[in-house]
């Protein structure tokens, strides 16, 4: 089954009761049983629904996985991942990645007594020097946020497999329609289904997607026990953003294209992040693991002013200052002051995060408008 008919038809079937095509939303809390623990597979909602279940099995195909378990927001999603952990392990992450996401790490996680070593994971040499005796994860964005570095998946699950550690993939800006992570020889793929699943920006949810039935099932010990999971009306938007992921990531990638190449001959502009570019470090990782290179791209205007990105920011019309990313209408931020806010600036300047830097998120409107939108904004 190829990618389109899957995000279609994978995991959802019409509804046995009445034939509805589209999976209904069972707004419950509960399940009559006829006898107790003699039920039809449900007994409560925070421990199954069934909107949730096909949401579930939808995105376990989409990713080419058995088992996927949806919690109320990507960061949900993440801390039942470190919830698997004890202390005094550790955890080697990139040094690029959202903020959010290094902020429960450091903030809430650390305080638990696990270590996390942070590092650019576009060299796997930086990776492999850092495993010891006490590493259980290896966590990796590729793209990162909002650098959009690459990171060699099978090369990094080669160093996982080695030292018997978790590598779990961040796979929110390339979405399965780019990249499938698990065939690369991840263990865990986490998205922020917020994000370009869902796709309109009027959701937040998270989802993990694994093979290993006996990880699936320590993290659904822990979905159900500390119960932040999605609503079945969530479930339901999800559900229906997925069956147009196919068309509206080619419409992204496309407009991206057409965007980071109007940036790059921009005379204003210093640097364009984009891994589609052919000057972009790790460009080669990118074209061998990604189908497209997607619609996230950051850059940095020449003088590398805060000042001046502030400005531009600031007269953008299509381009909705706004925090988050994904969905059909183009966005644009200031990951120093939105996004990565949480990150230190010596770590942010560390990672190349400077505070000019301007991340847009190029939706699917017609990419003239999109550009004469960026002209106008940037001046000449």
């Amino acid at each position: 089954m190829k990618f389109g008919t899957k995000a279609i038809h994978a995991g959802v079937e019409p509804d046995p009761t009445t034939g509805a095509i589209m999976t209904p939303i069972y707004q419950t809390s509960t399940y009559v049983q006829k006898s107790p623990g003699d039920h039809k597979g449900y007994e409560y909602s925070r421990t199954h629904n069934p909107t949730r279940t096909a949401l579930q099995n939808a995105l376990a195909a989409l990713e080419n996985g058995s088992h996927a378990l949806c919690f109320a927001s990507g960061m949900a999603a993440i801390d039942a991942v470190i919830k698997l952990l004890k202390p005094g392990d550790e955890v080697i992450a990139t040094n690029d990645l959202y903020g959010g996401t290094y902020r429960i790490f450091t903030k809430i996680f650390q305080n638990y007594g696990i270590k996390f070593h942070f590092t650019n994971m576009s060299d796997l040499g930086n990776v492999e020097a850092l495993v010891n005796e006490n590493t259980r994860i290896i966590w990796l964005e590729t793209p990162t946020n909002p650098l959009l570095n690459i990171i060699d998946i099978k090369g990094c699950a080669a160093i996982a497999k080695k030292h018997n550690v978790l590598l779990v993939a961040d796979n929110t800006f390339a979405t399965p329609y780019l990249q499938t992570p698990l065939d690369l020889g991840a263990d865990i793929v986490m998205h922020s289904l917020t994000k370009y699943m869902a796709g309109h920006s009027d959701v937040v949810m998270g989802a993990l997607i694994m093979k290993d039935a006996d990880l699936a099932q320590e993290l659904a010990f822990i979905q159900n026990a500390c119960g932040a999971t999605p609503g079945p009306q969530d479930c339901f938007l999800v559900l229906r953003g997925l069956k147009t992921l196919h068309i509206r990531m080619e419409r992204h990638c496309q407009n991206g294209r057409k965007v980071a190449e109007f940036l790059q001959n921009h005379p204003k502009v210093e640097k364009v992040f984009w891994p589609g570019l052919e000057e972009h470090n790790n460009h080669a990782v990118a074209k061998e693991q990604m189908r497209d290179f997607g619609g996230m791209i950051s850059f940095v205007l020449k003088g590398d002013r805060q000042e001046d990105a502030i400005r531009t920011l600031e007269r953008f019309h299509y381009f909705s200052l706004a925090e988050s990313l994904g969905g059909v209408e183009s966005l644009c931020g200031h990951p120093a002051s939105m996004t990565h806010a949480s990150i230190p600036r010596e770590e942010r300047m560390k990672a190349g995060l400077s505070d000019s830097l301007i991340r847009l998120s190029v939706g699917i409107e017609d990419a003239e408008d999109l550009i004469a939108d960026l002209e106008q904004a940037i001046g000449s």
